[in-house]
This record gives structure tokens, C-alpha cells and sequence, in this order.
């Protein structure tokens, strides 16, 4: 299926004036096939999902008016490979290869992206996928030792004991950014379940807020708020009635990376989405 997004709905993560003279030059560049892009970065963005009285609730984000990515948009928790990923990690659940599999890479990349998905759920949003509920008092230390880059997250868990649970991710959408961004990312969406004995904060510096929304909400009122992938994913999140229901391992996901297109209407990011 095509779909069309104007860039004057908010389509792009890039933050200056959509009829500025660079990016409309860089749009007609790429779009005639002259541009050089930048390289997109390995990145893994976490949907975190629970049954609320109305319907499945997801945990987003307002991000922070100084980021240098999506500044002010509304997204779910979420980053790109640090170094630390690739350190080796205790966990319960499907191997590397079967990830490697699912994410259409080789198997210690897929792992490093697992474990990227891991740890920015907890650094973003104080949720940590592991076999036991943790100590709060440790909890709240370990994640700034963590923001601080003190520490792996591998190194983290092995101190405390405790063994991440990939098999609470599900795998759901592969978006790239579109190649008119300065900053590009390929993004890997993975879904999860509010563990039992857990709560999401907003105690992030990159985010000026966070809350659970309804997507439907989020979708007709704020939708200046949202890039394409974010869009597409809430109308997937809007159209599931149990939250367990998103956490599976999708099979067959090709990455889907918009493009540049001047139409009668003016400038889209055209998207090719299943």
C-alpha cells in the first residue's frame, strides 16, 4: 500500500522550516537522484503497550525542545546502538540467530539491537525486561550508572544477578529515515508488556514529558506531534484489542524508508507500507 504524508504535517524528524531553501534543495537533489545521503545509524525504538479501561494504551514521549532529532515530537522511548550493546548480555529467551532472523541481520548485530531495545526502555522510561521485579533503590543507581555510561548493560545485570527477558519483546516494524534528514536511523520497532510490578516515569532528559495515551487520541488531536512511523504503528497499536496480542515476533517485515515526492499538492514523503 502507498501511502502519502505532506511535509507540512509534521513527516520529518528535521525541525527547520519546511519551505527553508536547504532542505527543499536537498529534497529535489534526492528526489532527481543527485543527493548523497547520510548513513543511517542502527537504532531500536520500544513500544510499551498495557490494557487500559478503554483499550491498549502505549507510553510515549514529548521530546525535549534541545534535541538535535525530533525535537518536540511525540515518540516512543527508544535510541541507537551504543557501544555497550555489543558487550554480551545474560538473557532468557530467543537466541541471536532466531533475532538475526527476524531483523534480517547478521546475528551479532541483531543481539546488539535487542539489547539497545533493553536498555533505552530503561533508561528512557525506568523499565527493565529482566526475570525478577529489582530493587527500587538499586533500580534507580543502576540506571544512572548506566545514562552515565559507567557501565554496560551486560556488566550491569551481571553484577545484580539478573537475566534479560527478550522473549517480553515482540518485533513489529523496520523504518528508515528518509535519506533529505541530516541525522538517519535504522530503526527497528519492538513491542513489550508493562511488567508486573513496574511503573514508566518520565525521569529522562530527553523528554519534556511522557505519558500512556490512548493511540486513537493521539492520532486525531495531536497529530502534528507525529513522524510517519509513529503514525502507522499507533494505527496498528488503535486497531489491537489486548496488548499481548502486539508482542509477537512479526516474520516477513521489510524496512520501510519514505521518499521524496513533489506531487500537485506540493512536496510528500511517499511510504510503501504492507
Amino acid at each position: 500500500m502507498v501511502r502519502d504524508f505532506p511535509l507540512s504535517a509534521s513527516s520529518l524528524a528535521d525541525t527547520r522550516p519546511q519551505g527553508s531553501s536547504p532542505l527543499e534543495s536537498a529534497m529535489a537533489a534526492l528526489a532527481g537522484g543527485t543527493g548523497t545521503p547520510q548513513p543511517a545509524r542502527l537504532a531500536a525504538t520500544i513500544m510499551l503497550v498495557r490494557d487500559g479501561a478503554r483499550g491498549v494504551e502505549v507510553f510515549m514521549q514529548r521530546r525535549a525542545a534541545s534535541m538535535a532529532f525530533a525535537a518536540r515530537r511525540a515518540v516512543f522511548p527508544g535510541g541507537s546502538l551504543d557501544p555497550g550493546d555489543r558487550d554480551p548480555v545474560p538473557w532468557a529467551g530467543p537466541c541471536a540467530q532466531t533475532w538475526g532472523q527476524a531483523l534480517a541481520l547478521a546475528p551479532a548485530d541483531a543481539a546488539a539491537v535487542v539489547t539497545a531495545a533493553v536498555r533505552e526502555l530503561f533508561e528512557e522510561a525506568g523499565v527493565l525486561l529482566v526475570d525478577r521485579v529489582p530493587d527500587p533503590q538499586w533500580t534507580a543507581s543502576a540506571r544512572q550508572r548506566l545514562l552515565a555510561r559507567d557501565v554496560s548493560l551486560g556488566s550491569l545485570l551481571r553484577e545484580a544477578g539478573l537475566v534479560a527477558r527478550t522473549d517480553l519483546l515482540g518485533y513489529h516494524a523496520h523504518w528508515i529515515t528518509p535519506a533529505i534528514e541530516p541525522r538517519r536511523y535504522d530503526t527497528h520497532f519492538f513491542t513489550a508488556l508493562l511488567p508486573a510490578g513496574q511503573s514508566a516515569d518520565a525521569e529522562t532528559t530527553e523528554a519534556q514529558s511522557a505519558h500512556w495515551v490512548a493511540p486513537e487520541r493521539m492520532l486525531t488531536e495531536h497529530r502534528g506531534l507525529l513522524m510517519p512511523p509513529t503514525i502507522v504503528c499507533l494505527e496498528d497499536i488503535a486497531a489491537t484489542s489486548r496488548a499481548a496480542d502486539l508482542v509477537t515476533i512479526r516474520s516477513g517485515i521489510v524496512g520501510v524508508q519514505p521518499f521524496p515526492l513533489r506531487t500537485e499538492g506540493g512536496w510528500v514523503l511517499r511510504v510503501e507500507v504492507s
